[in-house]
């Protein structure tokens, strides 16, 4: 494919959306389920509580048998037994007759309420009771929380500790969520070393793969950092060829422009294929997309602003359809803090950072890094809009 004949990024979108990979289903323990996105619905499998429960500390009655308690005129109940938590009643209440039972126990048959022991008072093996109860006073009755059969959780929710605890009450050991798609992450440039080595002049750190890597994670993907190819054939080659071996994913920072080290390009197309080299946005323009053992590859900027923007434009929605997640798309409406002037022609996605209900342009280029570090996200400029105006309803993009 000839270098940056540049396609609209709706072209670009199609092109990934028809890549061989679809959405894999795994079943894990409910120990490593958290984080992870449910692939199916979950109903419940029991009710819980799963019997009728004491909610208070006190005694198990029949209500009808207070029903005339008075200060004046107490009832006394006979004592005939105790039922802690954890416990199998074999008891049954007879008229006349109570229980000591402790919050959780299951209430013994015969039973319908209980009365906390605050309000009444023990003599021998009478209770003495000063005021009526009504049927499920102190009680929870079973599948009164959830029910057997009800709807617990959505597929595609993504499990917190608030699912997981939900899961553990009904039961659950095991889940089927979504397989993390595995994404293998490349940093190019001889200038680019590992954070930790001694920095000398004309070097500087990598950022896009730590960035790149936690974007991913932080998607729900698995991100594998393969290391840093330096701008030879053989290096970014054999580096490309361990990604496709050993992920389903392949994404590169740096070396997708035009010049002489910029080797990315021809390496995909000697091992597979490249379908776009040349998107029409700024920044983003020279990215390049490709398959490889069916297995899509990408190419993005080296500019951290830009390399971020167009994994949140071209490679998050491929994670998030692997994860059963296609809809989760953070986007929020603000006000332009100041006017803003575009290149005609060009569809620009601008960094902002968000302060109360304004945008706030951030201006220093897709080359500095806190253009990136500070912004929250990005707006679109469309290619036939030259000026936006301060004040202007923009729609912001979040990163991640």
């Amino acid at each position: 494919m000839a270098f940056l004949k540049v396609v609209p990024l709706e072209e670009a979108l199609k092109v990934i959306d028809s890549f061989p990979l679809k959405p894999e289903i795994e079943e894990v323990s409910l120990e490593e389920a958290l984080g992870r996105v449910l692939a199916e619905d979950v109903v419940s499998p029991i009710d819980v509580p799963p019997f009728d429960r004491a909610t208070v500390d006190g005694y198990a009655i029949r209500a009808e048998d207070t029903f005339m308690a008075s200060e004046s005129e107490p009832v006394r109940l006979k004592v005939i037994g105790e039922i802690n938590a954890g416990d199998t009643p074999t008891i049954e209440l007879k008229p006349g007759e109570s229980v000591y039972i402790s919050t959780g126990a299951p209430l013994p048959k015969g039973a319908d309420a209980v009365i906390q022991f605050e309000d009444v008072d023990r003599e021998g093996d009478e209770v003495v009771i000063y005021k009526p109860a009504y049927p499920s006073l102190g009680v929870m009755k079973r599948g009164a929380d959830i029910p057997k059969g009800s709807s617990l959780l959505e597929k595609g929710t993504r499990l917190g500790f608030k699912e997981t605890a939900l899961l553990s009450a009904v039961g659950f050991s095991k889940v089927r969520v979504f397989r993390k798609p595995k994404v293998a992450v490349i940093s190019t440039g001889n200038e680019v070393i590992l954070p930790g080595t001694e920095l000398k002049y004309g070097q500087i750190y990598d950022i896009n793969g730590r960035a790149i890597a936690d974007a991913v994670r932080e998607l729900g993907g698995e991100a594998i950092f393969l290391g840093i190819a330096r701008d030879d054939r053989e290096s970014l080659r054999e580096l490309i060829l361990r990604g496709v071996e050993c992920c389903d994913i392949v994404l590169l920072s740096g070396g997708a422009s035009g010049g002489i080290r910029d080797l990315t390009s021809s390496i995909i197309e000697e091992l597979g294929e490249v379908k776009i080299h040349g998107i029409a946005i700024q920044p983003g323009k020279p990215t390049i997309i490709g398959l490889i053992n069916g297995k899509p590859i990408f190419g993005l900027p080296g500019y951290p602003t830009s390399c971020l923007t167009n994994f949140t434009l071209l490679v998050a929605p491929l994670l998030r359809k692997l994860l059963g997640r296609e809809n989760e798309v953070r986007k929020v409406k603000k006000r332009l803090a100041h006017k803003v002037f575009s290149v005609k022609g060009r569809r620009q996605f601008l960094p902002v950072r968000i302060e109360g209900e304004k945008a706030v342009p951030i201006l220093k280029g897709s080359g500095a890094v806190t253009s990136f570090i500070d912004a929250d996200g990005f707006i679109e400029v469309p290619e036939n809009v030259e000026i936006l105006e301060a004040g202007e309803e923009v729609e912001v993009t979040f990163f991640g």
